[in-house]
């Protein structure tokens, strides 16, 4: 890699601690000078006439300090470059994993080893960014190939209708029609789903004041119709629940929780309740509804994009395009919330989400 001409960390570290050694060594030898030195008579015959002299012990005292000033300076910048290199050895092994991580290879982890020291911690925070980094990828590209699936289908079968009634011009006409205007909208409601997805996702809305159980009551009544063709009793019930986000978002992430919930549920006598509430600093919304069992081993599933709870119960005019929960996962996120889903033991599923209250 391509580094600009300067000192190298290594050598910055050798030179300040050899520099130190020295340092070190000239204030003891300065000590000595001062304090020691300046008690010898500076005579001819020295202390008593049998003592030697300063200028003699200057001359042997300067020779000796010089040998180990030298000393010193070798010691200071062999001792500098092998400590130097120790310490900045996990800093190698975090750089060499940042290279490969820039040359695409996310699956490779540091994993040091030894005391948790501050490198130790900057290696386990690094393998975490690279394992949440890699999740990222890899649902994102899970999620560009569904995506390029489930429009490839709906142009294609306009694409088939379109060869046929050019090949059988005497074909009922309001059939095809029929047909290539609800392949159509299948194709819109997947198209404005993936937007809705990718806006929520980037987080760039404008935030304000938005009460929850406004929103429950808002979506039950867009739903009422449904629920109704479907005998399905729908209760909202609760108190305020404030939180600070996009009004849209929050009111599409309700929406898609009833709809899923009166989608999702018995063919006759099946209920959906939402209930609001404040706990403190969080704003509860809980969506509960009646069905068959789900297994627990599909519940995680559920709220990834295109995973549709195939051995859930549902209509086929509102089969949805599979992005229901997996735009509610979206919103919750990015409204800095929690989603929590869990099977009923007499089947359907209770959905909690959590976003943090406000006055």
């Amino acid at each position: 890699m391509n580094r600009r001409s300067g000192l190298s960390a290594r050598l910055k570290f050798t030179l300040s601690y050899a520099g130190l050694v020295l340092f070190t060594g000239a204030v003891l030898l300065a000590v000595v000078w001062l304090y020691l030195l300046r008690y010898v008579p500076d005579n001819s015959q020295g202390l008593l006439g049998v003592s030697p002299n300063r200028f003699l012990l200057s001359r042997i005292f300067g020779r000796a300090a010089a040998v180990a000033m030298a000393f010193l300076l070798v010691f200071g910048l062999a001792g500098g470059w092998i400590l130097a290199g120790r310490m900045l050895a996990p800093l190698a092994q975090i750089t060499s994993a940042a290279r490969r991580a820039g040359h695409g290879s996310l699956s490779h982890r540091i994993r040091m080893e030894g005391r948790r020291d501050e490198f130790r911690e900057l290696a386990d925070a690094f393998d975490t960014m690279l394992e949440q980094l890699e999740s990222h990828v890899g649902e994102q590209q899970r999620f560009a190939a569904n995506a390029s699936h489930e429009l490839r289908t709906p142009l294609a079968i306009s694409q088939t209708l379109l060869d046929l009634a050019r090949k059988e011009p005497t074909r009922n006409q309001d059939e095809l029609f029929a047909r290539l205007r609800a392949v159509n909208t299948r194709a819109i409601d997947l198209t404005e789903a993936l937007l809705l997805l990718s806006r929520s996702d980037r987080g760039t809305f404008v935030r304000e004041s938005v009460d929850l159980s406004l929103a429950a009551e808002e979506a039950a009544e867009t739903l009422l119709g449904l629920a109704e063709q479907r005998g399905i009793a729908l209760d909202v019930t609760g108190a305020a629940a404030r939180t600070s986000g996009s009004a849209e978002l929050l009111l599409r992430m309700v929406t898609n929780l009833v709809q899923n919930a009166l989608v999702h549920n018995l063919p006759v006598g099946g209920a959906v309740t939402v209930h609001t509430e404040g706990q403190q600093d969080v704003s509860v919304l809980r969506v509960e509804n009646t069905g068959l069992p789900v297994p627990p081993d599909l519940v995680p599933t559920l709220t990834e994009p295109f995973q549709r709870g195939t051995e859930r119960v549902r209509t086929d005019e509102h089969a949805g395009v599979g992005l229901g929960l997996a735009i509610v996962h979206s919103v919750v996120r990015a409204h800095h919330g929690t989603l929590e889903l869990v099977a009923r033991p007499a089947g359907g599923l209770v959905v909690t989400v959590r976003l943090p209250g406000t006055p």
